[in-house]
């Protein structure tokens, strides 16, 4: 049996010799790279934070001590001294989440897994307790880069404020987020890294100083005076104890022994500490180290030894047709820009900034400064292409609307992991940016619902030069193309029967969901035509005309049906007076579990066969129940 063998809890990590600490480190590593490759998922961040994760646990008593992770894809190992080593099917259905998860398991907190937000719930939770007089330290562990996040400073600022209310942060310093972090905090932690030999070295001086007979201790009280001046000199962590914040480090992070004497320091300290470890993303993983990219950052099914994928491919992913076309576009055109948030090989900007990489700027994770940032960038000339997940759009809302749209700046939004992604959870689903989006005046929305539709509604994005536009694409491979049979307005006809009934709306990548259902439903005998909108905001003038040759609209979307896409079609029609049922088949207003996106879909009925059914049925009922002057706009 193995040393992670025995671990069903943080409490045996108390009796651990010094050697067991270092096989059990070993057994984590050998563990994690197994088991990731066998279902995918984070692999690097986890290999870098063994020992603290270790040491953590072993000075804290979780879930007394509450402990949060930022970013938490840093949470496996967590996980696996929490007594939860299942990983068979990890991000999977029925198996445990990729993240922090409070259904799991007690020593959870924070189940959001989107960077910077946990020294904001430290500073609430540490509060929280002082008010109600409760026992116990809050920790707080950030790293992947999320101090670059302005979230993250507003809690520090707030944090330090309180110099009587104990609270300590664990900065995880590997140097990265997804790929190498930069930055003037990038640079000063970089600069702290240099200084790794100071403690000792003043250890040392304080020793000596005061041993000199009889004016050893007069000589030590006068340099004392003039310590913090020499510390910012030799060691520049002033930034962090000018804010009020008592400053420890930088350590070892894969030192559980060092790790240990600095968090018993912080624990014992009746203030906010911060704790600087320096880690190595994918440590003990040569494969990993060796990936200049992002070190494993996160990885797919594949063989341990030879890291050769192990999932087929069905084709060029939509990431990589958006790289590809957007460094055609950049050579087509000098103005053309690009910004992303800490993901710049992620969202597909490494070749472009491979090409031109005075054109690009990776500003770490800060997604509202990526948005007034954009807008400074097109009112000086030039037009900025901010390509970032879809669910990380949700943080630059207002400044998308008050600093792009409202002063009709012309910038390109490049959404990737649009709609359901699935094996990374409920925070990672991008399936709110078209309704949240629905109330900007002047943004245009298109939804590509294949490859080839990307390239072209790229370009006519870009081409857009007095208002924001918007391209979505989900996750996963493009697959086949869908040719247009005709075209309505700037609408695209898919399919059409020769006495239609039902006008299927297929929104992006739901075309072929829609084609397949549509052909079920000329199985049984009702005609349907199926119409992509491309530019599903604003609705296609055309839209209206087209619905009121049939006896009822349907508009299928991978976004929540909630003020989406089919609500825009339905309000369009309300104005235009025309009277056809509209019925909206999208995601439903919760939180989805973590499964694969084809098992999530069909947990929420987007399958043709479910889309099929429910439309044949509402047109019985319609035949049945519809009364003169019924309303007859339902969702």
């Amino acid at each position: 049996m193995t040393i992670l063998e025995r671990i069903r809890g943080p409490r045996d990590l108390k009796a651990l010799t010094k050697e067991e600490l270092g096989e059990l480190s070993a057994d984590v590593r050998e563990f994690l790279v197994e088991a990731v490759s066998r279902t995918g998922g984070h692999l690097g961040p986890n290999l870098g934070v063994v020992e603290l994760s270790i040491a953590l646990h072993r000075v804290f008593e979780s879930p007394v001590d509450r402990i949060l992770w930022d970013t938490g894809h840093q949470s496996y190992v967590h996980k696996l001294l929490t007594g939860r080593q299942d990983f068979s099917k990890l991000r999977g259905k029925g198996g445990l989440s990729g993240y922090p998860s409070r259904e799991e398991s007690e020593h959870d907190v924070i189940e959001n897994s989107h960077a910077s937000n946990a020294l904001g719930w430290a500073d609430g939770l540490a509060k929280a307790r002082q008010v109600l007089g409760e026992r116990g330290h809050v920790v707080a562990v950030i790293g992947d880069g999320a101090l670059t996040g302005g979230m993250a400073w507003e809690a520090l600022n707030n944090i330090a404020a309180a110099k009587n209310r104990p609270l300590i942060i664990v900065v995880n310093d590997n140097e990265r987020s997804y790929a190498p972090t930069i930055g003037g905090l990038a640079n000063h932690l970089a600069t702290l890294r240099t200084t790794d030999g100071y403690e000792q070295a003043l250890a040392w001086g304080k020793q000596v100083i005061r041993g000199t007979p009889i004016v050893g201790k007069y000589v030590y009280e006068a340099l004392h005076g003039a310590k913090k001046g020499f510390k910012d000199a030799f060691a520049p962590q002033g930034m962090f104890e000018d804010l009020g914040l008592k400053y420890v480090g930088p350590i070892d992070g894969h030192d559980i022994g060092a790790v240990e004497s600095a968090l018993r320091r912080a624990k014992r300290f009746h203030g906010p500490v911060l704790v600087h470890c320096l880690t190595e993303k994918g440590r003990g993983y040569a494969p990993a180290l060796a990936d200049e990219a992002d070190h494993f950052h996160t990885v797919g099914v594949m063989d341990p030894l030879t890291c050769a994928p192990l999932t087929p491919s069905n084709g060029p992913s939509w990431t990589s047709v958006f790289e590809d076309e957007i460094v055609r576009i950049g050579e087509e055109r000098e103005d053309v820009v690009a910004i992303t948030a800490a993901m710049l090989h992620p969202v597909g900007l490494g070749r472009f900034a491979e090409r031109f990489p005075d054109r690009v700027w990776d500003v770490g994770i800060a997604e509202q400064h990526a948005a007034v940032s954009a807008a400074g960038l097109a009112t000086g000339g030039l037009h900025p292409v901010v390509a970032v997940y879809a669910t990380f759009l949700n943080r630059a809302f207002d400044q998308l609307l008050m600093d792009v749209a409202l002063h009709r700046c012309g910038v390109t939004f490049v959404l990737d992991r649009a709609g359901v992604t699935g094996v990374d959870g409920a925070s990672h689903n991008g399936m709110w940016d078209m309704s949240v989006l629905q109330v900007v005046p002047g943004l245009r929305i298109a939804a590509p619902r294949d490859a080839a539709q990307l390239r072209s509604q790229l370009r006519e994005a870009v081409a857009v030069d007095d208002a924001p536009t918007l391209v979505r694409f989900p996750k996963e491979s493009a697959g086949p193309e869908i040719p247009a049979v005709g075209q309505v307005g700037g609408m695209d006809v898919l399919h059409r029967d020769e006495q239609p009934q039902v006008l299927l709306v297929a929104v992006g990548v739901m075309a072929s969901v829609c084609l397949q259902a549509a052909n079920l439903l000329t199985a049984r005998g009702i005609g349907c035509t199926v119409v992509d909108p491309r530019w599903v905001k604003p609705v296609d003038p055309a839209l209206p005309q087209l619905a009121a040759e049939h006896r009822l609209v349907a508009v299928v979307e991978d976004n929540s049906r909630s003020a989406g896409v089919g609500s825009a079609v339905a309000l369009a029609l309300g104005d235009a007076d025309v009277d056809v049922p509209v019925r909206r088949f999208g995601i439903p207003e919760q939180f989805l579990a973590h499964a694969k996106r084809a098992e999530v879909l069909a947990d929420i009925g987007l399958t043709p066969v479910e889309i099929a059914g429910r439309i044949s049925g509402s047109l019985a009922a319609y035949d049945v129940h519809r009364r003169p002057g019924q309303e007859k706009q339902e969702s």
